[in-house]
């Protein structure tokens, strides 16, 4: 079994600290050199974030859209998917090797074209009475060949039988001359007289049994008219009854209404589909068809859950999707401790910092690991940007020390740097007041109640008072999409170290009023001195909740 991937991601609609971290931490953990773990993101990477990366020339991690578990996340078998054209013998001798009731069958590579079950094998021999099965399946000449351990005396082995029925003709002293028609198989002995009356009357294959001598004559005929002569060390009555089993199952399989899995289905889908059918087996193919194994009840209990670090984020509500069926490893963080469960105890470091990427550099210089240009710059980006060049309140000295240490790694000065980085990510010309309102949002619970805080920053107050009134416009939109009790969306000058919030909810302005003991003018909060979410917005909001609740 190959190594699983460990997914090291951030939350959803992920700011700088939250990407570069999660990069930083999949280079620490395979300690540069490639591995099982990588880099992911749960959301559209930002402008400032994009500024970063082209800026250090480092490739954006790959979305990860949820980590429920999935088919290819079981333990299924990879049973060999077999050709329409081999016999139904063969097709229960396999069943009987792999101990399985369905066989897959493929075409064109290993495209999925149907199946064949036991049950079909049975009813094939049971239920056809039909002599003219072979030539209505086109039964391959290398079938019958397999099927009766035959010698293949004179013909075409890549041959078909197309035409005429199955006939015995080695009871009678002469074969009837009328009850043999063009194209007919026809099961003979060691009668001569037999077999040159069947090869004239335009038999197509002549099967002689019990290894019966055949005259040079004979097969020279047989090779005139073109008739295919089989022997066997079968008796006439044995071949009789084993020549149905050389019908291609091609004749019998099903192809239409298969039910499929694909790869990419999750575990809770597929629960969903097999409670419904009585079917023992599922095949399971990729998005275009082709075919990788066979599923049973049995094998969803042998799932691998997907494995996550956790990084810039502990609440359940900012998790990617799926996050309470994944098994979480580890969980770096620098934000309150939240609404997380884990399967197992897991490596947890918690740090009161202003930036989740100062704690992965510190494990770095814990693990005396040198980041190299590239990792220092997203790590000291990340740091930069969540302080806000040192002006936060979330802001610690070890922040700004290990923004400076890895800014001489990056080879870049701190303050020109950040003004570009800050400039890029306050570029919101052309977004659509929902791109912004998403851009930065994150949901949180307390009891009962929900509530959504949004952010945005910019140097250029003209921008921001210009976006306030489309935002102001969005805010009932915004909350009916996010399914919150409340919103709160954060407008923040970094010059002027002051924020506007805008809010919705029924009780929203009731909230504002009483966490941040000021009277709003409308929907709109004017904050000065406010520039953090997580440290002088989210606590108020959170412990006025609280006292509610109480």
């Amino acid at each position: 079994m190959e190594q699983q991937t460990i997914h090291v991601v951030g939350h959803k609609n992920p700011d700088t600290d939250s990407i570069c971290s999660a990069i930083a931490y999949a280079y620490l953990k395979n300690a540069g050199q490639p591995g099982p773990y990588t880099p992911n993101r749960a959301g559209n990477i930002n402008n400032e974030t994009n500024f970063v990366l082209q800026y250090f020339d480092v490739e954006p991690p790959a979305y990860l859209e949820d980590v429920n578990v999935q088919m290819q996340d079981i333990d299924f078998r990879e049973t060999t998917g077999v050709p329409d054209t081999i016999s139904i013998r063969t097709a229960w001798q396999l069943m009987k090797e792999q101990d399985v009731v369905t066989l897959p069958i493929v075409q064109g590579g290993n495209k999925l074209e149907g199946l064949i079950t036991i049950n079909d094998i049975a009813k094939s021999y049971m239920d056809v009475f039909d002599n003219r099965i072979l030539a209505l399946a086109r039964t391959p000449i290398g079938n019958l060949l397999d099927v009766l351990e035959g010698t293949l005396i004179c013909g075409n082995p890549h041959a078909r039988i197309v035409n005429g029925k199955v006939l015995i003709g080695a009871a009678d002293r002469n074969v009837p001359e009328a009850s043999i028609e063009e194209d007919d198989l026809i099961l003979v002995a060691d009668r001569e007289e037999n077999q040159r009356e069947a090869i004239e009357q335009g038999a197509s294959c002549l099967i002689v049994c019990l290894n019966a001598k055949i005259s040079p004559a004979i097969i020279a005929l047989a090779k005139e008219r073109q008739c295919n002569i089989i022997t066997t060390y079968l008796d006439t009555y044995s071949a009789a009854r084993m020549i149905n089993q050389s019908i291609p199952i091609k004749y019998f399989m099903r192809r239409s209404n298969l039910v499929t899995f694909q790869l990419e289905d999750t575990l809770d889908s597929v629960k969903e589909v097999m409670s419904k059918l009585r079917h023992r087996d599922f095949p399971i193919t990729d998005a275009i068809g082709n075919y990788y194994g066979m599923v049973s009840r049995r094998n969803l209990l042998a799932m691998r859950r997907k494995q996550v670090i956790l990084v810039d984020h502990n609440e359940r509500s900012q998790a990617v999707a799926g996050i309470e069926n994944a098994e979480i490893l580890e969980i770096i963080d620098h934000h309150r401790i939240g609404t997380l469960e884990t399967i197992n105890p897991v490596y947890f470091r918690n740090q009161p910092v202003g930036c989740t990427a100062t704690i992965i550099y510190q494990m770095f210089l814990e693990q005396n690991v040198t980041p190299p240009k590239e990792i220092a710059g997203l790590l000291c980006s990340a740091i930069l940007s969540d302080t806000l060049m040192f002006r936060s309140p979330t802001c610690t000295p070890m922040d700004e020390s290990a923004a400076r240490q890895l800014s001489r790694l990056a080879d870049i000065d701190i303050e020109t740097y950040a003004m570009e980085m800050f400039a890029a990510g306050s570029d919101l010309i052309g977004k659509s007041p929902e791109e912004i309102f998403y851009q930065d949002f994150k949901t949180f619970q307390i009891g009962d109640t929900t509530f959504g805080v949004g952010q945005i920053s910019s140097m250029n107050r003209q921008e921001l008072l210009s976006l306030q009134e489309q935002m102001h416009a969005y805010l009932e939109e915004g909350y009916l999409s996010t399914k919150c009790d409340m919103i709160f969306f954060v407008m923040t000058n970094i010059l002027e170290e002051a924020s506007d919030m805008l809010f919705y909810g029924e009780q929203a302005a009731q909230l504002v009023t009483e966490a941040f003991l000021t009277e709003p003018e409308g929907n709109v909060c004017h904050l000065p001195g406010v520039v953090s979410r997580k440290k002088q917005i989210v606590p108020l909001l959170v412990s006025t909740l609280q006292q509610w609740e109480s």
